[in-house]
C-alpha cells in the first residue's frame, strides 16, 4: 500500500498514472482564467465547501503564504 506523505511539497513522487493525467490535461493561461482544468477544480472545490469561489495554488508553501498575507 502506497502512503501519501504530506510533510513536504516534493516528498511524494507522482505515479505513472498521475504523470499521464498531467500530460493529458487541458491547459491554458491561468493568469487570465483560461485554464479549463484549473477553472473546473476551483469550481468543484468552492461548491463542495459551500463557498463563492476557490483559489488553486500549486504548493502547500504558497497556500501558507497566501493565508498569512491575507490576515
Amino acid at each position: 500500500m502506497r502512503i501519501v506523505d504530506l510533510r513536504s511539497d516534493t516528498l511524494t513522487q507522482p505515479t505513472p498514472l498521475m504523470r499521464q493525467a498531467m500530460s493529458e490535461a487541458s491547459v491554458g493561461d491561468d493568469v487570465f482564467g483560461e485554464d479549463p482544468t484549473v477553472n473546473l477544480l476551483e469550481e468543484m472545490v468552492a461548491k463542495r465547501l459551500g463557498k463563492e469561489s476557490a483559489l488553486f495554488v500549486p504548493s502547500g508553501t504558497m497556500a501558507n503564504m497566501v493565508s498569512q498575507m491575507t490576515q
